[in-house]
């Protein structure tokens, strides 16, 4: 038999067994673990132990967003007359230079840093003894690039701050609501 015919083989065999619905395999992180009596979620005010400012607010706005973008939840900023809550604590904001100019025979300047959020967070129901879901070190990380003049290097690291909170919250999202 040919390498082809092999190959044809195998590709119907497979198409095959993923068509019989009795198998009872599922794909693993697609199901939905969100208890359906959760109408309301409240999401209070990350509390920040980083420093930074502006980070508490910038992230949990985030947090809110990517829950409302789900459209199953009425989302509040409050800890009381909810289903569920969403607490967190931002625990670090660490900014490190990962790339450097090379500017023939100065000394090398940072061209590229790495910033990484880390948080701890609780995904609970009021009353209930154990948490849906938490983490006590969530982290995400992101980079971003800076250019020769000094005064671009805020703009720079704000635009990423941008991007880290909302990659941040869509990743944090996912693994509280979906089976990850």
């Amino acid at each position: 038999m040919s390498a082809a015919a092999r190959a044809l083989g195998l590709a119907a065999l497979l198409a095959l067994s993923g068509a019989h619905p009795g198998c009872g395999y599922a794909l693993v992180g697609k199901g939905v673990t969100t208890d359906a009596s959760i109408k309301k979620i409240g999401v209070p005010l990350f509390h920040d132990a980083t420093g930074k400012t502006g980070l508490d607010l910038r992230v949990t706005q985030r947090v809110i967003e990517e829950l409302l973008k789900r459209g199953r939840f009425d989302v509040l900023q409050q800890a009381n007359d909810v289903d569920a809550v969403v607490e967190g604590e931002l625990l670090s904001y660490v900014v490190v230079p990962v790339g450097f100019s090379d500017e023939g025979g100065t000394l090398a300047q940072p061209n590229r840093y790495s910033v990484t959020l880390t948080a701890r967070i609780k995904y609970t129901k009021p009353g209930a003894p154990e948490p849906i879901w938490q983490n006590d070190a969530f982290s995400f990380r992101d980079e971003y690039d800076v250019s020769s003049d000094p005064g671009a290097f805020f703009n720079q690291e704000d635009q990423a701050l941008d991007r880290l909170s909302q990659q941040f919250a869509r990743s944090l999202v996912a693994a509280m609501l979906e089976a990850f």
